[in-house]
């Protein structure tokens, strides 16, 4: 059983918004996550929505920023975020660039050296740190969703469509939706699985990866602002992943919403939106 140490605590909306750290075996390293416990007025246990934040960001932005607290109490909902790369593991360039290395995991499996021993950060969401929360928490084992920000984004998505049935359901805030076409994912793609290794690429590419869906039924929930410089940069090309969807005829929606950017205050003008979309699929 991983032994988790209880690093802060705050009563937060009738719940308690708490932060832990724990060694992964995964990521052979010590890892911290956030946890929001919504008031257990009956002692029963919760499904959970697993969140995963983007670029630079660690287990904090999230909770500090999005003001989901409000939205996880009044539905029931234990909500998870994890820390975004393994921290501190003395790699050669970790923290050269803030776009690759520390900070900056993309929620995938490397697979070249020096990097695979370290950044697994798929395999430590999709399976380490779900038996770590369902092991010292009251969750409900097969009532989970995951939901992200950007490279978050992406990150739920590839952990939903290469895991059918894990999830009841998933959605993205400004999601890197076909990474091995835009700067930020040929950047990370290149580093974390070899620049000669393309193949390998599109097994981490939602938009890849749609075609290959065959699990139960799942919709792919998408939210976008218009004036989001990075839609601009051309590092997110969600109607890439719209398209394949289509091609695919899995389910996918995308929300645009107009003038509102990258930032956290678009994250928090509509993740009640989110939580809520989650809830109706967990209940």
């Amino acid at each position: 059983m991983t032994v988790i140490t209880l690093i802060s605590s705050n009563k937060c909306f009738g719940g308690l918004q708490k932060i832990y750290s724990h060694k992964s075996k995964e990521l052979d390293c010590e890892m911290k996550f956030a946890i929001f416990l919504p008031p257990a007025s009956d002692g029963g246990c919760f499904p959970v929505l697993y969140w995963l934040s983007g670029l630079e960001c660690n287990e904090t932005n999230f909770i500090q920023k999005a003001g989901a607290q409000r939205y996880a109490a009044d539905n029931g909902l234990i909500v998870v975020c994890p820390d975004t790369s393994p921290r501190g593991v003395s790699l050669p360039g970790e923290d050269d660039s803030w776009d690759f290395g520390s900070g900056a995991g993309f929620y995938v499996d490397a697979s070249v050296d020096p990097w695979s021993k370290h950044y697994k950060m798929f395999s430590y969401v999709t399976q380490e740190l779900i038996d770590v929360i369902n092991t010292n928490f009251p969750t409900i084992p097969d009532k989970q969703s995951i939901a992200g920000h950007s490279m978050g984004g992406h990150g739920a998505l590839i952990c939903a469509l290469k895991n059918p049935g894990m999830y009841k359901s998933v959605s993205a805030f400004a999601p890197i939706c076909n990474p091995s076409k835009c700067p930020w994912g040929l950047k990370a793609f290149g580093g974390y699985f070899g620049e000669s290794n393309k193949e390998e690429w599109k097994n981490w590419d939602a938009t890849e990866l749609v075609a290959g869906y065959n699990g139960p039924p799942l919709e792919l929930y998408i939210d976008q602002g218009s004036e989001d410089t990075f839609l601009k940069d051309g590092q997110l090309l969600p109607h890439n992943l719209v398209d394949a969807c289509k091609a695919a005829q899995l389910p996918c929606v995308l929300h645009m919403r107009e003038g509102y950017n990258h930032s956290y205050y678009y994250v928090g003008s509509f993740i009640g939106d989110h939580i809520a979309y989650h809830a109706r699929h967990l209940k």
